[in-house]
């Protein structure tokens, strides 16, 4: 079985050497997108526009943060992972507005496939995530 690449975060693992690796690019590519939407823009070395940065809208209104959110996360994937194809992103389950406007917890459902690997999945980020 040969390996893709490191399985973030580092954790030590007799089987493929000093660490765990991945396996399977459906996991890579998972990995790879949660990294996307997690770093911040100016936080990757050479790189500084790279990143949607979540943590950024943590205090943000949330009306205003989810349009922002949902054009930042489209535009990331188009420009640094072009071979996803995002068929949608929910927030909270897509609950009401006025859910929205005054929940607290804030959980993303990237839904998105690979058409080159004949692959769709399903990304879930949540509080515990971005925090």
């Amino acid at each position: 079985m040969s390996a893709i690449g490191p399985k973030l975060p580092l954790m030590t693992d007799d089987v493929f050497g000093s660490y765990s690796l991945v396996t399977e690019y459906k996991d890579e590519i998972k990995q790879n997108l949660k990294n996307l939407l997690l770093t911040a823009p100016g936080e990757r070395v050479m790189i500084p526009e790279f990143g949607v940065g979540l943590r950024n809208f943590l205090f943000e209104p949330r009306q205003h943060s989810i349009v922002q959110i949902r054009q930042r996360i489209q535009n990331q994937i188009t420009r640094y992972m072009p071979f996803i194809t995002t068929l949608r992103v929910m927030f909270d389950h897509d609950s009401d507005d006025e859910y929205l406007e005054n929940s607290d917890v804030l959980s993303i459902t990237i839904t998105y496939e690979v058409p080159n690997l004949n692959l769709s999945s399903t990304l879930i980020l949540s509080k515990e995530d971005v925090n």
